[in-house]
């Protein structure tokens, strides 16, 4: 190595003061060996899909106009003016369906495993703030459209609000920023999807990776000979990398296959007779059909609670019987339900 390039190596490193044997010691971590099963290690999918969002995002925020007057038509000029517009678009809308599909795939394999007991239980809740982030994401996206589903979703939305219990009215005033349903709802919708949750998401994708380092990988409970491991670099580096490209074409497949559309442009004048919600909100519309609107917020509310909570319940439940699987009853149980209203929704009413 020549003396300058040794001089400028040096004057790198004293303005960036890295610990290269920590770096070291990271790359070679000793990662359980059950986790070169990609189902076992699925929280790494939704974290990249949403860097996937957060790129795709900026770059339509260049395009996109938050206003009432012409945000349907900006979304229209996306993908019919812009170069690779339609591209970027669907890439952006099927990244959120994947992103919330995984995410419920990995908090299931987390609780059915037990993944989520003593010493993990806040990083459960984190990964459930997380999930709350990533719906919330999912519901500001599409109203940004602006088109029919964005428009009577927004005020049933808002109209949920006003049910919550004491400050249900307030609530919904604060997200329709007035009486009534409008621009001002619109820009609160684009600063909470653009602004506030990426924000959010980012720290607890934070916290979450670093609980995750700090307790370690909950690891099978096998005998020692079978308890085999691989280092993180190259290994797990390459796996990881190799997924990321496998979803880039799957993602880019449903693109081309199954682009983006709009449907009419929000008329309030005119209600839909038949409308339905993204799949991940069809359990919750089945729900409100089912009872009051106050009761819906309620139950909704406890069954949510109980999720965010359940390690201390579960911690409860085995200190009565140490043995105890309750659990994997009550978690099969609230998916079979879920799952459920979903497809009872889905099916319904077929236009």
């Amino acid at each position: 190595m020549s003396a300058e390039n040794r001089s400028a190596g040096a004057w790198l490193r004293s303005r960036i003061p890295v610990d290269e044997q920590a770096l070291t010691a990271i790359g070679s971590e000793p990662i359980p060996g059950h986790l070169k099963r990609w189902w076992w290690c699925i929280g790494g999918t939704p974290a990249y899909l949403f860097l996937v969002q957060v790129a795709g995002g900026i770059l339509l925020t260049f395009y996109y106009v938050p206003s009432q007057e012409l945000a349907y038509e900006s979304v229209a000029a996306i993908g019919e003016q812009v170069r690779f517009g339609w591209y970027l678009r669907s890439v952006h809308k099927w990244a959120s369906h994947l992103m919330i599909a995984t995410l419920l795939l990995h908090m299931m394999r987390v609780f059915f495993t037990g993944a989520y007991r003593a010493p993990r239980e806040l990083n459960w809740m984190v990964g459930c703030a997380l999930l709350i982030l990533t719906l919330g994401a999912g519901f500001t996206g599409y109203s940004l459209v602006w088109e029919q589903l964005s428009y009577w979703g927004a005020t049933v939305a808002a109209n949920l609000s006003a049910a919550v219990p004491f400050v249900g009215e307030r609530l919904a005033e604060f997200l329709r920023g007035g009486p009534t349903v409008g621009q001002n709802m619109l820009t609160r919708l684009f600063v909470l999807h653009v602004g506030a949750i990426p924000t959010l998401t980012m720290g607890c994708i934070a916290i979450h990776i670093y609980l995750v380092r700090a307790h370690g990988v909950t690891e099978l409970d096998l005998p020692k000979k079978e308890r085999k491991t691989f280092p993180f670099f190259p290994d797990h580096f390459l796996t990881e990398l190799a997924l990321a490209l496998f979803l880039m074409f799957l993602l880019t497949c449903l693109a081309l296959i199954f682009p983006a559309g709009l449907s009419e442009k929000a008329n309030p004048l005119e209600t839909p007779e038949h409308i339905k919600p993204e799949w991940y909100f069809l359990w919750a519309f089945r729900w409100l059909k089912l009872m009051t609107e106050r009761t819906a917020i309620v139950t909704q509310g406890i069954f949510l609670a109980a999720i965010v909570f359940w390690p201390f319940v579960d911690k409860w439940l085995r200190r009565r019987n140490p043995r105890s699987e309750a659990s994997v009853a009550f978690g099969a149980a609230g998916v079979a339900l879920l799952l459920a209203l979903t497809v009872w929704e889905a099916f319904d009413s077929i236009p």
